[in-house]
Order: C-alpha cells, then structure tokens, then sequence
C-alpha cells in the first residue's frame, strides 16, 4: 500500500501514513498528534519532547522476529504515577500485525494484541491483586500481576498505531511469567485489552546494539556534567539516560533529573555514612565492568530495635542495573528477576526448582542516599519487603504501595493495593576479600555474625564422610569374609567332681604354633544348665616364656515366668586376643564350675586370623570423630543463622 500524504492541521506542514494500519502520526514539525478519520484528519493535540534515555532503538530500525520481519515505525513515552518514564516502540511487521515492544531499565519486552470474545472475563482493575494469578485471560500458563497503576501519554514521534491523546490516563496491569512471559492489561477504554508475548533480547528481535545516532549521542554528552541548582556545585552524571533522582555531593540536595535539568526537591540531613565502597569505583563481574552510581542505607524494625543495610547500586550501559548489598559487614551481590519466575508460597518461595524458606518479612524504610537512581527514590520510602533463604543464595519480595507494618507472626494475608508493583530479586553470597578484590580496596570490616544466605563452607566433609564409611564397610565386610579364621588347637576334657566349692580343676594341653601378627580367638564350650562355668587361661611362649593370660566364663540359664519363656548366656563362650609373637605355646587351663560336686565337660577351641566385628565399629567410630565434631559446629552455625529471624525452625528468635 502507497502512503498516503497529507498536511498537518495544526501547522499545514506535510505528513505522511506510511504504513495502511497506522492511526496516528506525529507530525515532525509541530509535534502535533494526528488522527486519521474516515474523512478528515484530527488534530488530538501536541506532544511533549521525547526525554532521552539512551535507547539503542529508534524509529525506522528493522528486525526480525522468530522469522517475520519488522520496522519500528514510532515511539512513546508515558509516565508512571510515582513519576518515571518509559518507552513503548510500535513494529510493523510484513505479516500485517503491530506489535507493542516496551522498553524499561535495560529490558525489552514484544506483545502482541490479543482479541477476546465476549465470554472472555477480564478481571476489573481494582480487583487484581499483586502477585495474583491470572490464568484466564493470556490463553497461557497463569502469570502473575507484576505491576498494576496509571500510566500518562507524554511524549511521541512517528507512526503509531492506536488513538494517543496527549496527557491521557489509563489504569494498566503488568503481568509476568516464570519462562520470561509477559503481558499488559490496558484499561483505558470500556473493554479492557489484552496484549500478550515475551520479554526478548536485541539479538532475539534482529537488532544490533549499534550506536546511538550523533544528535542523540551529543545529547547525552551534554547532559553528564551539571550544576546543582541549589548550590551550584559541579556534579557529574553517570547514567544520565536513566537517572530520575540525584544527590549533590557539595551541599547534599536531593535532585530531580528531568530530561538533562536538575530541580532541586529537598535538603538531606547531613548524615555521617560514608560508603565504603566510594561512587564511581568500577568493578569486574560476569556482566562486565559496573560503576557504583548510587548508595543507599535502609532499615527495618523489630521488636522496637531498628536494624540498617546498605546497598550500593552499579551500573554499566549494556549490561543495565545490578545491586551490592552489605548487611552486617555480609555482601550479597544482587540481580532483578521476572516477578512470574517466582511461586510466592508464603511461608516459602520456589524459584528454578529451589525452594527458599522465609527468612523475615517487615517494612523497610529509606534512610539515606547518596548518588543516582533509575526511580524517584526519596528519604522515607517504604515498601514492604520479604526475604527467602537458600544458601548460598536469597530471594527478596519488594511491594511498593504498602506501608503498614505487616503482622509477621499473625498468618494473615496483608492488605491489597491500588497500585504499586511486586519485584523480586536474586541475592548471591560474596566472600568480603572477593568485593575488596573486584574493586580493588582493602580493609572493608570483617563479619562478627552469621549471614541469613551465608554457606556452610564445610558440608563437602559429609560426602566425604559418607565415602570413607561406605569403604570401611565394604572392605570390612570383605575382610571377615575372606578372613584366614586358621584353626590351631581344638580339644575336649572330662572335668571330675571337685572335693569343695573352692576347689578348681587344672589342665596342660598339648603344645601348638601360633603365627606372628594374627589375633587370636579361643573358644569355650560346657553342657551347662542353668549353671556356670569359668575357665581361666595362660598361653606361654615355651621358648621365651612369655605369658598371656585369659579367663572365658561360660553359663546358661533359662525358665519361665509371667512374661513368659526366657533365657540368657549360652553353653559356650569366647575370648579375642591380641596377636603374639610366632613360635611354639603351651596351654595352661583352670576350671571351676557351679554343679562341682557332678562331672563336666569343656571344650576348647583356639583360632587365628578371625576377624571381628568389633574392629570395624571402631574403624567406623574413629573415621566419624572430626565428622560428628563438623555436625555439632553445622548445628550452632544454623542456630546463629536464623536467631533474628522469626520464622525459625529452633524456635522464636
């Protein structure tokens, strides 16, 4: 289809519909939006210059997505109630759709109009929840509401492909899903529309990150070095496309970034933090090089005690925002995460497969700040804020629109909101030399305490423990059933009656040998009922004379009373000896027995290499002392973790 030329009504300058479907275009000129009617053109009114924001997008840029080609034919950008802005591209694309490519901190996400049958309910915008799921309306997997508030149309340029009206509102919901799945409810006209698709990278949409072009590019030059309005201190922006707030660092005003002009909103009390990470240091990640542009100190209450952190917010062009969070002299290094990737069970939350438990739950509040910030943060902020633990990592819920102390113990769900947003983020423990290596410090303080997400550094002693008892078990159990058990003496004697109780009677057995190096086990066994018979022993070395000594009581007894049958002992019992030195023994033995005044009879038996039981329990013993000792430490350790937290398993806190 040819475009279709026209003149502005508003300035008579010439525009041009260049693609069939586009509603609106923004005439170059006069920056007027124009409407297309059946028979005449309207003029809906002026919009506002576009803010730049150092997008590598820009009208007239071609893509591809998932194989159908598209042009960005325009752009616009609406602000948020708490006042940020943010981008919305329109693509054309060669199959005849429009898709709505939204652009925020760094992060792109492509939707596509979704129509609805009558039958399709649409939840009203007061009745959603954040963090409600809302499975009826996308035709996908449930998503939550990420998001829900007023947007205003603000600034434009190009073709776009709905009816924008300057300065007009409308309620909108965000909702987001665990695989990157994204979709927007828009409540600006009687029926609800629905736009559904997926957050996607440059390289996913066909984009290169080329340079932004020289007008733009001179722009964002001039706006990095300002004057405080208050002051007029020099101060330097270093994320001048995504600063909306700014402190001086001459007279410590907190600044408003409006589109490259500072206003000034309020003096800060002096405060005497000092980051200890200073702003501007640079510092090597998995993302690249970060700048630290931002610190913040917060704070939640307990019990009546108020509690402080910090955070440090870093920045790289490419890479977007990330967080340092120091807590207690523990560093966690921070990423923002797709609110749908989380499952909000309460008292837990599941992410990637892990389950977190809930760590504290409680209001946090803004105490100071220092640097710049990509929203319109202010001393005395408050969100309601959860964390979750999984060592070495921690989820944190951040909801914005809420500022009542949540009732942490009670159980009960905390109260809705009109408006706000639901963020989580992912927190990753790092070792403090780590963070003084990255951004080349030294001297940042030691923790005294347990960290919330902080790792047992030696749970890789019980693998290793499990392996050694599986060995010794193994090996034990080869060695008793493969052990020599050599015999190297058995024999047995009538034992006559004794003269008196104290009488006993002495037996010389036949010399034997004994090998050097193996225990030795003897053996003995009497027809005794319910009676006894002790025998004692001594082996000696019939060339040294050496002597062991031995004793091996043998008694059983037996009957039978209210509980029943019983019996304990048995008719023969034995003895375990270490090894003696190898040569040619005698053996000497004693008996005395309870019936004396009948005969009895003794049996002796006398073994080598036999293993024993008992050798390996005292193998297993040995090898779990310093295991058993890193239990007992892992158990204090897991104390001191969750002492200030409420949701302990050991207990209150």
């Amino acid at each position: 289809m040819s475009p279709i030329e026209a003149s502005c009504p508003a300035c008579g300058a010439p525009i041009s519909f260049k693609t069939g479907s586009s509603v609106v275009v923004v005439c170059d000129f006069c920056h007027s939006a124009v409407a297309r009617g059946d028979r005449k053109l309207e003029d809906l009114g002026r919009v506002a210059e576009l803010v730049e924001t150092g997008s590598p997008l820009q009208v007239g840029l071609r893509g591809a997505y998932r194989g159908v080609p598209f042009e960005l034919t325009g752009r616009a950008q609406l602000e948020h109630e708490a006042g940020g802005l943010w981008d919305e591209w329109y693509a054309a694309f060669a199959d005849g759709r429009w898709g709505w490519l939204a652009e925020a901190q760094g992060r792109f996400y492509l939707t596509f109009h979704k129509p609805l049958s009558d039958q399709t309910l649409v939840a009203p915008f007061d009745l959603l929840e954040l963090g409600q799921p809302v499975p009826s309306v996308t035709g996908t997997a449930p998503l939550v509401v990420a998001e829900k508030g007023t947007a205003t149309a603000r600034g434009a340029s190009g073709e776009i492909p709905y009816r924008l009206v300057p300065g007009q509102q409308y309620a909108y919901a965000d909702l987001s899903g665990p695989r990157g799945e994204f979709a927007t409810i828009d409540y600006g006209e009687e029926r609800p529309s629905v736009f559904v698709g997926q957050e996607a990278t440059l390289a996913e949409l066909g984009i290169s990150q080329s340079a932004p072009a020289p007008e733009r590019e001179a722009r964002r030059v001039s706006a990095v070095q300002l004057s405080c309005p208050r002051c007029a201190g020099p101060l330097e922006l270093r994320a001048p496309d995504k600063a909306e707030r700014v402190t001086c660092p001459n007279c410590g005003s907190l600044l408003d970034v409006n589109q490259g002009r500072l206003q000034f909103l309020k003096s800060l009390a002096p405060s005497k933090i000092v980051p200890v990470i200073p702003l501007g240091s640079v510092g090597e990640f998995d993302a690249g090089k970060l700048t630290v542009i931002g610190f913040m100190q917060r704070s939640v209450e307990f019990s009546g005690v108020r509690y402080y952190w910090e955070e440090y917010l870093l920045y790289n062009p490419q890479a977007g925002f990330r967080w340092l969070v120091r807590s207690d002299d523990h560093w966690n290094f921070v990423e923002t995460l797709p609110p749908g990737a989380v499952i909000d069970g309460g008292r837990s939350a599941t992410y990637n497969g892990k389950k977190f438990k809930l760590y504290q739950d409680a209001t946090a509040r803004v105490e100071h700040v220092l640097g710049e910030f990509y929203w319109k943060v202010s001393v005395g902020e408050l969100v309601r804020a959860g964390d979750y633990i999984h060592p070495p990592m921690m989820l944190s819920k951040e909801v914005s629109g809420y500022v009542g102390e949540p009732k942490k113990s009670s159980g009960k769900k905390p109260p809705s909101v009109q408006g706000g947003e639901v963020n989580w983020s992912l927190g990753t423990y790092v070792k403090r030399r780590k963070i003084e290596k990255t951004f080349g410090i030294r001297g940042l303080p030691h923790p005294s305490t347990v960290a919330p997400n902080q790792p047992f550094t030696h749970k890789a002693v019980y693998k290793y423990w499990a392996l050694l008892l599986i060995a010794t078990v193994v090996f034990g159990a080869f060695i008793m059933a493969a052990g020599e058990r050599r015999k190297v003496f058995e024999s047995s004697y009538r034992l006559e009656p004794l003269k008196s109780a104290d009488d006993s009677q002495v037996i010389f057995a036949d010399p034997f040998d004994l090998k050097g190096g193996q225990n030795i086990r003897v053996t003995a066994s009497s027809n005794v009922d319910n009676s006894w018979l002790y025998v004692e022993g001594d082996l000696i070395d019939e060339a040294t004379g050496l002597v062991q000594s031995f004793s091996v009581p043998v008694e059983y007894y037996y009957g039978s009373d209210s509980d029943g049958s019983w019996s304990e002992g048995g008719q023969s019992s034995d003895v375990h000896l270490s090894a003696l030195p190898a040569g040619k023994y005698s053996l000497r033995l004693e008996a005395e027995w309870e019936k004396w005044q009948a005969p009895a009879t003794l049996s002796i038996r006398v073994e080598q290499g036999v293993p024993r039981v008992a050798h390996l329990a005292l193998a297993l013993a040995l090898i779990s002392i310093f295991p058993l000792a890193v239990v007992i430490y892992h158990f204090s350790f897991e104390q001191k973790r969750w002492k200030d937290s409420d949701y302990s398993p050991f207990g209150s806190g």
